[in-house]
C-alpha cells in the first residue's frame, strides 16, 4: 500500500504545470541584456531617457538652461568687444563673413561674425564656468574638466551668396586630444534659433562612426576661413533641425555630423559655445591623416599671428601646441591636458 501511495505522489509531481513550480528560467544571453551606455558617465544627473537618447543620437537638448539675464551679459560684453571697449587679447581669433568683409559695412557689432578663443576675456569666459553648464558637462567628461575651445557666433544675414551657412562637419577633425567619448560641446542659443535664421542641423547617430576626410566645399560665392566640411557628404542622410528657444543648450559628441543653414532673416543670430574635454584625456603624438590639412592651415595662421607680434624664430607648430595654449581648467584638477 505504501508503494502505491509513493507512486501516486510521483505521478502528481510529473503532472504539475510550470506555473505551479518555483523554478524560473532566465534568459542570460547577451541579446537579452540591456545595451551598455557608452557615451555618458554613470551618475544621477541625467534621467535614463536622457542617457539613452544621447547614447543613441549623440546630442541632447536641455531647455532653458541658461537664464536670459546671463545671456544679456554675454551679449553686452560682445558688443563692448566689437566697439573696442574690451581689448583683444593675444590668441583671440576674429572672423568676418567672406562677403560682408568685402562690403562697406560699418565697423562694429554687425561686422564681426564670430570670435574664437575668448579664454582670456573674463566677461565671456564666465559662460564656460557656469555651474548649470558644468553639471551637465560632468556627465560626459567626468569631474576634471578643461575648456578647450570657445566661440561666440554672430551669424549674419546672408548677403545672397549663401556664405552664412556652415558645411556639415565633425568637430573632432580639429582636435588633437582623445578619447573622443570624453569630449563634449555645449552650444547655447542666445536668442530663438530656427530654420529661417540658420539653426544647427545634426545627423543623429553619426557619432558612432569614424572621423571622415574634410576640406573646403566647392561653393559658389565662397566659403569662410576654416569652414571645412566633410568631403563627399551625402545629403540624403536623415537630419534633424535643432530649433531652440533662448537659453536652450545642446550638448553633443565631437564625432556628430552637424552644420547650419544660411540666415535668411534681416537680423544676426547669436549663440555661445565651449568644447570641453576631460582633464584625463591625452594629446596625440601625431594627428590622424585626415587631420593634416587642418593642422597645416591652423599652424600657418598661428605663425602669421606670431610674426605680427614681432616673433621671428618660430619652430614647427602642431595642433597640440595650439590647443595647449588656449585650454583652461574650469573644474577639478589638471591631469594630462597640461597647459
Amino acid at each position: 500500500m505504501a508503494a502505491e501511495q509513493r507512486l501516486q505522489v510521483l505521478l502528481h509531481h510529473l503532472k504539475t504545470s510550470p506555473s505551479q513550480t518555483d523554478c524560473t528560467i532566465h534568459d542570460t544571453s547577451a541579446s537579452a541584456l540591456p545595451a551598455p551606455i557608452q557615451y555618458v558617465m554613470d551618475n544621477d544627473m541625467l534621467t535614463t531617457e536622457q542617457r539613452d537618447f544621447y547614447d543613441k543620437n549623440g546630442y541632447l537638448v536641455i531647455p532653458k538652461l541658461v537664464s536670459p539675464d546671463k545671456l544679456d551679459h554675454f551679449r553686452y560684453s560682445f558688443e563692448r568687444f566689437c566697439k573696442g571697449e574690451i581689448p583683444k587679447p593675444v590668441g583671440m581669433t576674429i572672423m568676418r563673413d567672406v562677403a560682408i568683409a568685402k562690403s562697406e559695412f560699418v565697423p562694429g557689432q554687425r561686422a564681426v561674425t564670430k570670435i574664437q578663443n575668448f579664454q582670456d576675456v573674463p566677461e565671456l569666459m564666465a559662460y564656460c564656468k557656469l555651474p548649470e553648464i558644468l553639471e551637465y558637462v560632468e556627465c560626459f567628461c567626468g569631474p576634471n574638466i578643461m575648456a578647450m575651445h570657445t566661440m561666440l557666433i554672430n551669424k549674419p544675414p546672408d548677403p545672397g551668396t549663401k556664405s552664412s551657412r556652415h558645411p556639415m562637419h565633425q568637430d573632432l577633425y580639429y582636435f588633437p586630444f582623445r578619447p573622443a567619448n570624453k569630449v563634449v560641446c555645449s552650444w547655447t542659443a542666445m536668442e530663438k534659433v530656427h530654420r529661417q535664421n540658420g539653426c544647427l542641423v545634426v545627423v543623429p547617430g553619426s557619432h558612432k562612426g569614424v572621423l571622415l576626410p574634410h576640406g573646403y566645399p566647392d561653393w559658389e560665392g565662397g566659403v569662410n576661413k576654416l569652414y571645412h566640411g566633410i568631403l563627399d557628404y551625402k545629403p540624403d542622410q536623415p537630419r534633424v533641425h535643432l530649433e531652440m528657444d533662448t537659453g536652450d543648450t545642446v550638448f553633443f559628441h565631437p564625432l556628430l555630423i552637424h552644420g547650419s543653414g544660411r540666415n535668411r532673416t534681416s537680423g544676426f543670430r547669436k549663440s555661445i559655445s565651449c568644447h570641453y574635454a576631460s582633464a584625463d584625456c591625452y594629446y596625440m603624438d601625431k594627428v590622424d591623416q585626415v587631420q593634416e590639412v587642418a593642422e597645416k592651415e591652423l599652424a600657418e595662421i598661428a605663425a602669421a599671428a606670431m610674426k605680427k607680434r614681432g616673433i621671428t624664430k618660430i619652430r614647427k607648430i602642431s595642433l597640440k601646441d595650439i590647443w595647449a595654449a588656449k585650454s583652461r581648467l574650469v573644474q577639478g584638477e589638471v591631469v594630462n591636458l597640461k597647459y
